[in-house]
């Protein structure tokens, strides 16, 4: 049985694709087209004829075990998607977000993601375009081109092939070569000056060759307003080109080669302050803490919180501090820039040789990818906190290989389906990065400590915010010094701290180089002719080294260190000397690591796999049942921060092996029923997985916590729940899953009539934090920056969402004009966006409608269409998180997701 695209498949593909309207279930790892076998003599008018590879061989949709949303390149493109997240309107389980940088784009399916900025941690939904793995997922946050279907696997995988993941895969499947001539054109332009601009040519160069090559350019300005600067932020200017070869010089045997180079120059990203309309429980008070939920009190922004006069006599713009949350006028640091660049490319080739009863699929891919950013990076008119636009800004780059081998074939007269391969990835990951403190950060910093002494006492028209009000603390005044012997080097402490200008990193380098290496099989028992048991096996290794050097200039943290470490000891003295000395070092930015070095390595090996029973009683309905062992790599944390305790910092002592992470690892129990006719279908199926180690990377204000969590047996006493980062261990042998997903999801589609497609999706998903939770497997207690967590949803985690669409292409007259109706909704219930569920980053319900409506074929060529995405302009976040050393007071900053967007577009095809 063939299982590769030969030129024939072409009008199969495209019968496929009209046909895959609604997410459906279905797996792609392999990017062969339709088996004709599978399709021959099928009468659309009484099935449901969707082709995928879902098990790495061409199927049937309906007969496919496993949960998967199936979406074509018309939907796509009636929608309006051009990159991943736009997939959010068309699959209920994903959602994909960006937050501080393009690179940074997370995907969670049933509720489950990578969650945070550091590139240390590997995505927890794998993403592939045509069959080759992009290391992380924000390298798909760009232009992608014309698309033939996108499919997410919802659960773990990895016995089928291509790197393993935890929560799911995204596989994309580009428009391929076909052997007729064809070429299109498309123009949009819409509000926000955008302009689109896609073309290709596909042409048949002999009888066995054939080429294609598609561009894509994009420019718009951006959804934020640089009030400062002038200018705006989070626009686009990117373009794609990609071009392919295919070659058949026989039945047997079948070579795609694509490459693709990808480019944007774009300045992103931005955040608002989040305003009291949109966080309504978020308030400050006296005896303020932030994790206990306030009940009244002074609004965020309001010069009732101690910081914000102290952040408007520095120069604040008070516009910022009271316009709407979705107002998107922002008041940067002047000069401050959030320009980036980023490059994209790769070459593969993808080898179909069938032998008969044995088909070889072999997938070759080289990739290199480079992402750099400036940054404002306190969001704020004071300069606190910033990355220059340099070579030495924050930047990542990754150059990855990757190698696949599979073989797949029939025994024993058909009764077993077989397929056994290998993978291989080799990944040079470089991080660079140059944040400072700004020339502001001092003075400010300063004055948080003036707030901490006494509020009476803060003057931000001095640089150690006390000036002349110091008297009332060196003892003039009152004859005793505020705090006996010690003060005169906590005030000279303060007045160091208030020194820092314009200090902190020169250049920080990481390397890590991973090599992975896999063997894994696949196989299908036919019990009967209606039973089959699904087994799959994974055998995985893998190798990380990992270096990191050190340029540093910020003199103050050693000084006060030294000044002040001795008062560490003394409890009445410890929480303002253990203050001023974080502050000086926040985030181990010192002098001390100046030409350091480090060096490390990490070698994990894990077994996973997957057992399904599934049964078809009929034609029309498949039930089955499944367990899953998922497992993604454990790293490096690509962040100084967490190298060591800056009250406790030694330079002579610190490791690389502080910065270790371990693998995280998911059992997955699922149980679905599938049933499908030509004019209706219906997906369902019941989940429960459970993580152990889920890797947890989240902002507390200051630096990034990397935090595997995990449960005790054994009841803590709330010991989670408090502030201390020593108490709520556990014994090792009563450590459990610390996250756990589960619920329900339900995808129909009905066909009332032929030109009339409706769909419905809805995910209940309780995906939340165990109780008694504890950090590592070994039973340490839990970081108490993340104390509201146990017992709550995950961030970006909501209970219900629903999608819906509605596509409706009536026939005008006799001439092939038809008409175009097209409209999809997205609802998604309340969830928290914040990592660490700090209360203020709550998100509302809410709803998102597309829509599109316009004439297609016109004079058997064109296609007019009019557009709208987010029609009723809703504005809701991505993620709130803590403002930049701004946040102990309860401020909170948001990237917003876009406003209402609209336009025309023209399209031709010859």
């Amino acid at each position: 049985m063939k299982r590769f695209p030969s030129r024939h498949h072409c009008a199969l593909g495209a019968l496929a694709a009209a046909l895959a309207f609604t997410p459906t279930a279905a797996f792609a790892q392999d990017v062969g087209e339709p088996d004709a076998d599978l399709v021959e003599g099928a009468d659309v008018e009484d099935q449901n004829v969707i082709i995928v590879t879902a098990q790495g061989r061409s199927q049937v949709l309906a007969d496919v075990p496993v949960a998967v949303s199936a979406v074509s390149g018309e939907t796509l493109q009636n929608s309006g998607a051009s990159d991943i997240r736009e997939l959010n309107q068309v699959a209920p389980s994903l959602l994909v977000s960006s937050t501080g940088n393009e690179a940074n784009g997370s995907a969670r399916i049933r509720g489950i993601g990578t969650v945070g900025d550091n590139p240390g941690l590997e995505s927890s939904v794998a993403v592939f375009v045509d069959g080759v793995y992009r290391s992380r997922s924000g390298s798909a946050l760009s232009e992608l081109g014309p698309i033939d279907r996108v499919e997410i696997l919802r659960g773990p995988q990895g016995t089928l092939g291509g790197r393993n993941s935890s929560a799911g895969l995204i596989n994309i499947y580009t428009a391929p070569p076909e052997f007729d001539f064809s070429a299109y054109g498309a123009f949009t332009y819409g509000n926000y000056d955008a302009i689109r601009v896609e073309g290709g040519i596909n042409a048949p160069l002999g009888d066995t060759v054939a080429a294609r090559v598609d561009g894509v350019y994009f420019e718009r300005d951006g959804f934020y307003n640089d009030i400062t600067n002038g200018g705006t932020i989070n626009n686009r200017d990117r373009y794609l080109v990609r071009g392919q070869l295919l070659f058949e010089p026989n039945d047997d045997l079948s070579i795609r080669l694509v490459g693709d180079y990808s480019k944007k120059d774009e300045a992103c990203c931005a955040a608002t302050f989040v305003q009291p309309e949109f966080a309504p429980l978020a308030r400050i008070s006296a005896g303020f803490d932030p994790f206990t939920r306030p009940s009244d009190g002074a609004a965020l922004t309001s010069t009732a919180n101690p910081i914000v006069p102290v952040l408007l006599a520095l120069g604040q713009d008070p516009r910022a501090l009271t316009q709407d949350t979705f107002n998107r006028d922002l008041y940067p640091t002047p000069g401050r820039s959030y320009k980036g660049e980023t490059e994209d490319y790769g070459i593969s080739a993808e080898i179909n040789w069938d032998f008969g009863n044995v088909t070889l699929t072999s997938i070759t891919g080289y990739r290199e990818y480079a992402n750099s950013q400036g940054s404002d990076t306190d969001y704020t008119t004071v300069d606190i906190l910033y990355r220059a636009p340099t070579e030495n800004a924050l930047a990542r780059d990754f150059e990855t290989f990757t190698q696949e081998l599979r073989l797949t074939g029939e025994a024993f007269d058909g009764k077993l389906d077989w397929l056994i391969g290998a993978y291989y990835a080799n990944e040079e990951l470089q991080v660079r990065d140059n944040l400072r403190f700004g020339t502001q950060y001092g003075n400010f910093v300063a004055c948080r400590i003036a707030i901490a002494i006494n509020p009476a006492l803060v003057n931000p028209g001095a640089s150690n915010c006390l000036g002349a009000n110091v008297a009332a603390l060196d003892g003039t005044l009152t004859g005793s010094p505020a705090f006996g012997a010690a003060t005169p080097a906590i005030l000279a402490g303060i007045n160091n701290l208030a020194s820092i200008s314009d200090l902190g990193t020169v250049s920080e380098v990481y390397n890590q180089t991973s090599e992975n290496f896999a063997f894994f099989t696949h196989n299908i028992f036919a019990i009967t002719d209606t039973l089959d048991l699904t087994l799959g096996l994974r055998y995985t290794n893998e190798t990380k080294d990992f270096d990191a050097t050190f340029r540093n200039d910020n003199t103050v943290c050693p000084t006060n260190r030294n000044l002040l470490g001795g008062f560490l000891g003394v409890p009445t003295l410890a929480p303002l000397a253990g203050g001023i000395i974080s502050l000086s070092c926040q985030g181990n930015s010192t002098l001390e690591l100046d030409g350091v070095s480090l060096e490390d390595s990490r070698e994990e090996e894990e077994f996973t796999g997957t057992a399904i029973l599934s049964w078809k009683p009929t034609p029309d309905l498949l039930v089955y049942g499944s367990y899953s062992r998922g497992y993604k790599a454990g790293g490096f944390n690509l962040d100084r921060s967490a190298l060591s305790n800056p009250l406790a910092f030694d330079p002579a002592n610190i490791s690389a092996a502080a910065l270790q992470f371990d693998e995280e690892t998911v059992d997955a129990y699922e149980i679905g029923l599938k049933y499908s006719t030509r004019e209706f279908g219906v997906s369902i199926a019941g989940f429960r997985q459970e993580f152990s180690n889920f890797q947890l990377n989240t902002f507390n204000g200051a630096f990034y916590i990397v935090q595997t969590v995990n449960s005790c047996d054994s009841d803590l006493g709330g010991a989670d729940r408090d502030a201390s980062a020593t108490t709520g261990a556990c014994s090792s042998d009563e450590v459990a899953p610390g996250v756990i997903a589960q619920g329900v999801e339900i995808e129909t589609y009905l066909r009332p009539a032929r030109d009339l497609d409706i769909t419905l999706g809805v995910t209940y998903s309780d995906t939340s934090f165990e109780d008694n939770l504890i950090g590592d497997d070994t039973g340490a207690p839990l970081d108490p920056a993340l104390r509201l967590l146990p017992g709550d949803n995950l961030s970006n985690a909501p209970e219900i969402v629903a999608t819906s669409s509605l596509t409706w292409t009536p026939p005008i007259g006799d001439s092939g004009l038809e008409g175009l109706v097209f409209v999809n909704a997205r609802m998604a219930g309340d969830y928290n966006t914040g990592s660490d569920l700090l209360f203020g980053k709550e998100q509302d319900s809410f709803v998102v409608v597309n829509g599109r409506v316009g004439l297609t074929n016109i004079a058997d060529r064109f296609a007019i269409e009019g557009w709208v995405n987010n029609l009723f302009d809703v504005g809701y976040t991505q993620v709130a998180f803590n403002t930049p050393f701004v946040a102990p007071q309860q401020t909170f900053s948001a990237f917003l997701a876009e406003p209402r967007t609209y336009g025309i577009t023209v399209r031709g095809k010859f």
